[in-house]
This record gives C-alpha cells, structure tokens and sequence, in this order.
C-alpha cells in the first residue's frame, strides 16, 4: 500500500508526462489564472498548486437533467477537457464518461467516498425529484446524495437545474423537482447557474479549489463572484445601441441586421448575472445575443416560468418605475442637447466676463494715457 501511494503523481508530473513542455505548462497556468480572474503575481501560485497537488478525485451525480451541463463541461477549452479530465481530476464516478459500468461504478464510488474523506469534490447535475420518482439500486435521489454530500471537501451544484430546479421544477413541477441546497440545507454548495453553465465557470471552480485548496469567494447566492458579479448587459456589445435607443424591433427587420440591442424582443441580459459577454462560449468565439438571439436569463432563478422569453420585460431593477424602451432614446437626445446647451451657456458666459475683463482694461488704459 505504501508503495503505491509512493508512485502517485502531482498533477505538474501528469502533465509531463504526458509530453507537455515546461513553457507549455506555465503558458497554460497564466491562462488559468487570468481565467479566474487573479492577479498576474498570482500566476505562482497556480504553478506551485500544479507542481504540488495530486489529481483531484471527482464524484459527478445524475438526476432530472438533459446531460448538457456534462457536455458544457467537456467543451472547456482554458483550460481543455482533454486537461481537466486526464491531468487535473480523477473522475472516479460519472454516469456518462466513466468506462465502467454497473456494479463497478458504483464500488469506484464508495471506494472514492471512503478513501479520499473531506478531499473528494461533489459535483450534482441536475433537480432532484420526490422519492417515488428516483429509484436507482434501492436508493432515492436524496439518499444518494446526503451519502455523497457527507464527506465531501466541496460540493458543486452544476447549472439552473441543481442551482433552482430549472425545467423539472416549472409550474406545476409534478415531480416535486428540488434543487441541490435544499436536499443538504447543513452544507455549503458552490451554484453555477446556467442552462448549461458555461464551461470556463465550472473549469475555474475546480481549478480554484486544486491551486488554494479553499472554495471561492461566493456572493449572497453562493455563486462564485469571480463569474457572476456583473450582468450580462454591462458589458454586452450591443449596450451602445441600448442607450442610445436603438433597438430591433422584430427578428427580421433591419434594426436586426445592424446588430441593435434586443430588449424590445425579450432580451433578459439586464436582469441576468453571468459571464456570457465576458468569457463567451466555443472558445471565447461568440455568445447567445451576439449571434443575434436574445438572453433569456437561464442563469437566474425560476427562469423557465419568469415570463415569456421573447417579451420585454417592463422593469429594470434599480428604477423606481418601469422603463419604456421608446423613451430611451429621447432621454439619451435630451441629455446630449441639455450638454450642448449647458456647454454653449457657460461659454456664453465665460466669453461675456472675457469681454468685461477686456474693457475694463481699455477704459483704464484710456484714463491712465489722459
């Protein structure tokens, strides 16, 4: 046994090994460390933590979901899945990517569960329903997970539908769909919302906890701040046309085809907090309302029953009265007039004291020549 655990390798060894060069390796630590959002001097530590720790064992649950947060997940591309599955994490239990089955996988995941106490990470995909609607070897939903969730060293709710519910929890939510927090109400979860949670966002959590060994600093909804602490409309690249008035008012007119803003057509991204216009999607390639199709605030909660997707929504939070699209436009005129008359008044004004200075000094000079 002890020479076993002697011949196990630090992730900077499984890298390496592997065929990655030294440069390669540090390259791929400042990406990481950009990715979640650290300072450039932090960079070290992210390399001692690869050069240090050993792969992270990983136990990945299933329940009421589509699989798209697992196939988020593998799309990773800073870092790759091809790095997070084989260099950075020990996949001991996945439903969809572990090569055993049966009887096998479920001993991986006691074995798992036993041998790495308080080290493992707990990842859940997906609501959890009633009792009487999960039943996998004689064990309920919430029993599997209370089990797992028990020794784990942090445990991660994976999209909208672990985070709240998502789609199995909408009206009028006939299997009594959960999410993860309220199944272990005792335990601190990781969210990351998202339908599916962009992939970088998962990536960095797990790459967080390797490098500091601590989770994340998360905001009032136990989400990481690092990836939700700005809406999406606050860097969007279509906020000039927002305040500037212009919008698209159906998908097919012209406004469409300038690329300007799609609040009118039911655009949540002022209300949604998430990463989207940041980090985007495909590698950094492009994100829902670049393409052309608004946000429909996947990320935030409830979201399958906040009202229609490609309707406006009457209020923007942080005014006290609803806002009228068309009128934004005109206030956005009426500023930049009510600045050129303001700026025309002053020079108005400055330029009527110049003249005052001006023949003061020429009666004065007058008076003094008499």
């Amino acid at each position: 046994m002890l020479d076993r655990e002697k011949k196990k390798k630090t992730i900077y060894q499984e890298m390496t090994g592997s065929g990655m060069s030294r440069r390669q390796f540090l390259k791929l630590c400042a990406t990481i460390a950009a990715v979640l959002g650290l300072d450039f001097s932090q960079t070290d530590r992210v390399v001692q933590a690869m050069e240090r720790e050993e792969k992270l064992p990983f136990i990945w649950l299933h329940y009421q979901d589509c699989t798209g947060c697992s196939e988020s997940f593998i799309r990773s591309s800073h870092p790759t899945a091809g790095d997070l599955l084989l260099n950075y994490i020990s996949l001991n239990y996945h439903e969809n990517l572990t090569a055993a089955a049966g009887e096998a996988t479920e001993r991986a995941k006691k074995e798992t569960m036993e041998k790495y106490k308080g080290k493992y990470i707990l990842a859940v995909e997906g609501s959890i329903p009633r009792d009487e609607f999960f039943i996998a070897g004689g064990r309920t939903a919430a029993e599997q997970v209370r089990e797992a969730a028990a020794n784990a060293g942090a445990i991660v709710a994976i999209g909208s539908c672990a985070t709240h519910g998502g789609i199995a929890a909408a009206h009028p939510n006939p299997t009594g769909a959960m999410r993860l927090q309220d199944v272990i109400p005792d335990k601190t979860v990781i969210q990351v919302p998202g339908c599916p949670p962009i992939s970088e966002v998962m990536a960095g959590v797990v790459v967080h906890y390797i490098t500091f060994g601590t989770l994340p600093e998360l905001d009032h909804r136990g989400r990481p701040k690092a990836f939700y602490s700005q809406r999406i409309h606050d860097t969007c690249n279509r906020r000039a046309y927002f305040d500037a008035g212009l919008f698209v008012e159906s998908f097919d007119d012209e406004n469409a085809k300038n690329g300007y803003c799609l609040y009118k057509v039911g655009c949540k991204g002022p209300t949604t907090y998430n990463s989207c216009a940041q980090l985007r999607w495909n590698g950094g390639i492009s994100f829902p309302i670049q393409s052309g199709n608004p946000c429909i605030g996947c990320s935030e909660e409830n979201f399958w029953d906040n009202g229609p997707f490609f309707t406006r929504q009457a209020h923007l939070p942080g005014l006290s009265k609803p806002l009228n699209p068309d009128q934004v436009g005109a206030i956005a005129v009426g500023a930049a007039v009510a600045g050129v008359a303001v700026h025309a008044t002053a020079t108005a004004i400055s330029k009527k004291r110049t003249n005052n200075t001006v023949d003061r000094e020429e009666k004065k000079g007058e008076n003094m020549h008499v």
